[in-house]
Parts: C-alpha cells; structure tokens; sequence
C-alpha cells in the first residue's frame, strides 16, 4: 500500500446513520482533509446503498494518485433498512467489485476489506482466493478484513498476504487487545481502528441524538447504559483539561500511543471537527500518562453491546 498518514478519514456518517447529511458539506470536508495531508480514506458499498462510494468518487477527481482508497464488501442490505446478510461467495466478490469500481469511477482500489464474515456458507479459504484473483487482475490492491478472530486472520493470510484488519477500536472498546493486534504483527498487516471515538460519545458531544441517528438503538446509548457510561467521558474529559487538549484528541492519540501500525480512522462530516482530530497527531503521551489513562479506563467498563443484535451478524468471526 501507499504511505499512510497517521490519521485517516472515515466517510459512513456523510451518507446515513449519524443523522442529517449534506453532500456540499461532505465534500468540503474530504476536501479539507486532503489539504491537510489525510491520505487514506474509508467507505463501503453498504454506506448510504452506494451512495458514499459516489460521492467519495466525486472527490478523488484528480487526486486519485495521491490518495489510498479503502472499500468493503459483504454486507448485503435491504434498501432503508438496518437489516442485512452476509455474502462472501466468489461470484459476489467480483459483482460487488466491480460495482465499486463504477461507483468510485476508478480502475483500481487500493485496499478491499471483507466487510464481515460468513464462514458457514464460505469457507474463508475460498473467499481469498476470488480477492487473490482480483489482485492479480489489477483491480485491488491489499486485502483487508473487519472484525475477525486472531485465528481468522493467520489462517486468510496463509492464502495471500493480508495488508490491514479494521476493527472498532477505543478507549471504551479494547477488544483488539485480546490477541488480534499481535496477529496483525504477526502477519504484517495494519490495524485501522473504526470508531475511535466510541461512535462520539468520548468527545462528550453528541447527546442529545438526532432523529435518524442509529446510535438510538446501539445498547451502550440506551437507558441504565448511558447513564453507566457517562463516567468515561468524565473521566476522559478531566484528563484531556489537564493535558490542555480536548477529550477527542485525547482518545486518538492514546490510540496513536499503542503503536505505529495503527491508524485510527475517526469519521466527519464536519471540518472543524476534522481539524479537532487532526490535531491529536500533535499530543504526546508519556509513559507515566498512559499509565495513567490505563488505570482509569480499563478493559471492559462500558456497559452493553457494540452493536443492536442486527449488527452482531459476523462480528469477530
């Protein structure tokens, strides 16, 4: 793959589940993003049932060499709805590649995730090698995947190198700990951690949520949940004033301090909040800070799932 820079963009929340969206808008913001040096860029088929693909497409026009191009595939949705399957076949493979490849109005993608798993229908060996195909046909570059088991992993790259893992990865989301970034080591693949923001709620801004907004069914946000969480965002926020950043600076660069094979991917639709979280790459954490943080936010304080139990369907397969 290309150089990353330390800090990518997410683009799902400019076509659907974080409220309203504004195409001008989204597009100021990639643009923004890009003149600040942000080189890698994220989206998936399943974002907005295309239209994320689209609409980052308008954006690479005339960029396309500077910049790494991250897509998914398989998940399968039904139009409007949170509802979905999990196709990996061969055949879906290529039909939804080349779907992305018309929607992203390019030759090639640099980075083609396998969005979740479905190994009870496809072996993953045979999902591997139909990616395998399409790199050696041009058309992809590096094959990644999302949310998989550490086993998972070392047995996708026995097939083919794997170049990067996206998982959710936070201060209030500590699952990579549990063996899968030591297989990305282990393998040579990036990790891009998603939601490293905890989905917003660590900035401590996103409440109250809009009409539209999937995070109105995610558990962690619901009820005696919240509620339970909202003591992360304190403490985070207390630690970020002492630091004399803001909380979300603090969360991505505690996330740049566990490594330099990890590249958060925190999501905008918004330039100030990008320029926010750029700045993070200019918060250093010491030793003894860190320490500090650990010891505050441990592994497992939030309260309820990641996902409504939809959204379960081939997580850490």
């Amino acid at each position: 793959m290309k150089k990353l820079s330390g800090i990518g963009l997410g683009c799902m929340g400019m076509s659907e589940f974080y409220g309203s969206t504004d195409d001008a808008q989204s597009l100021a913001t990639l643009e923004a993003a890009y003149e600040a040096g942000v080189t890698l860029y994220d989206t998936a088929d399943s974002y907005g049932a295309g239209h994320n693909e689209e609409l980052v497409g308008r954006f690479l026009r005339g960029k396309r060499e500077h910049v790494t191009l991250a897509t998914k595939f398989g998940l399968v949705r039904k139009a409007g709805s949170y509802e979905r399957r999990v196709d990996n076949s061969p055949a879906y493979i290529r039909e939804a590649c080349e779907a992305s490849l018309r929607r992203l109005n390019v030759e090639h993608i640099d980075l083609y995730y396998i969005h979740r798993l479905n190994l009870a229908e496809t072996p993953l060996e045979v999902s591997m090698e139909a990616l395998a195909q399409l790199v050696r046909e041009g058309k992809i570059g590096g094959i990644g995947l999302s949310e998989v088991s550490p086993a998972t992993l070392r047995r996708a790259a026995a097939v083919h190198p794997v170049a990067a893992v996206q998982s959710e990865y936070s201060l209030w989301t500590r699952d990579p700990e549990d063996g899968v970034l030591e297989a990305c080591r282990e393998v040579g693949a990036v990790f891009c951690a998603y939601s490293p923001l905890g989905r917003g709620f660590l900035t401590g801004k996103v409440m109250p949520l809009e009409e539209g907004d999937f995070r109105k069914f995610s558990p962690r946000f619901a009820g005696d949940n919240l509620a339970a969480n909202q003591r992360i965002v304190d403490i985070v926020r207390e630690i970020a004033a002492g630091k004399g950043c803001t909380p979300a600076q603090l969360a991505l660069a505690w996330l740049l301090a566990q490594g330099d094979d990890i590249v958060p991917i925190p999501g905008t639709k918004r330039i100030p909040y990008l320029l926010e979280n750029l700045g993070a790459l200019r918060v250093q954490l010491s030793g003894e800070e860190l320490a500090r943080i650990g010891a505050a936010l441990p592994p497992g304080m939030a309260v309820g799932e990641r996902y409504p139990l939809e959204g379960m369907k081939g997580l850490n397969s």
